[in-house]
């Protein structure tokens, strides 16, 4: 039953198109107040318009993953200035003849180190590559699940688990955000599930809205934001408790010291128990196949 059978009225589609068939310009017509007010980019953008950007950014995706079939998802978080390991060597060999060039800059000296633990963190480019192919594939073939990777669009580690994602033939999602500078989507997330926010708040809530678990790699002040955002709700009892895999121990363990927020009383010892650490992208798919009985 089409649209016009259901429903006698005209479609806003339809009603956009009409208005656009007055013959003939008059001062009236050619008002901006009298444009329809759902095709008036000029109106939508009004600061007293936030309330309904806000419900638009919100219904978008999430209208847009209900008609692409999409009912739950792995999220794979980590930085975007972690490159594949080739990518990083190249970075390393360049900060090593900058080193050797003057090497009383100290500057030098600790881009050279920086690039030393790129490289070393390269690792997880491709364990989060090999991490989105494993649970692509396997779900492709079976009817239990219908788990879909979800990254944040960008470069680094997102860029890496919807590469997985794609060499394995399957779909994958990208939440990418409007910044100061320029940041395009990774090629390899699927282009019907691409899109694009204004508000933080909102793409966070859809990463976790159909997510069924989490998982962390290295990286900074963003994958921290996601990271203690799913963590706290999942604490506070907010959304149910999915699998958090925090991957590279010694890293996490060096960033955050968790025993010491149980030490100090801010945080509880069960708490530990929300998460749980990985160290490849093989472990933490048998830890969601384990938490979900396939």
């Amino acid at each position: 039953m089409t649209e016009k059978q259901r429903f006698p009225f005209p479609s806003a589609a339809q009603d956009a198109e009409a208005a656009c068939l007055v013959a003939g310009g008059t001062a009236q017509t050619c008002s901006s107040s009298y444009r329809l007010a759902y095709a008036d980019t000029e109106f939508l953008l009004r600061e007293e318009l936030r309330p309904v950007r806000l419900q638009l950014e919100l219904l978008k995706p999430d209208l847009v993953q209900a008609d692409e079939g999409i009912s739950s998802t792995v999220v794979i978080f980590g930085s975007a200035r972690t490159p594949e390991p080739a990518a990083a060597a190249l970075q390393l060999q360049a900060a090593e003849l900058a080193a050797s060039a003057a090497p009383a800059d100290s500057a030098a000296r600790r881009r050279l180190g920086i690039a030393r633990r790129v490289l070393a963190n390269s690792r997880y480019y491709d364990e989060a590559r090999k991490l989105g192919e494993l649970i692509t594939r396997e779900t492709l073939a079976s009817t239990k699940c219908d788990l879909v990777v979800i990254t944040g669009g960008g470069p680094g580690i997102m860029e890496a688990a919807n590469r997985g994602a794609m060499e394995a033939g399957g779909k994958s999602i990208g939440l990418n955000i409007v910044l100061p500078f320029e940041q395009l989507p990774n090629p390899y997330v699927s282009p019907e599930l691409c899109f694009h926010f204004h508000y933080f708040a909102i793409r966070k809530m859809h990463f976790l809205k159909r997510a069924r678990a989490l998982v962390a790699c290295p990286g900074g002040f963003g994958t921290m934001d996601e990271l203690f955002e799913t963590l706290t709700l999942i604490q506070t009892g907010k959304i149910d408790r999915v699998p958090v895999l925090l991957m590279g121990a010694d890293f996490w363990r060096r960033m955050i010291d968790f025993e010491a927020l149980v030490d100090e009383g801010v945080i509880s010892e069960d708490d530990l128990d929300i998460f749980q650490f990985v160290e490849s992208g093989e472990e933490a798919w048998a830890v969601i196949k384990a938490a979900y009985g396939f």
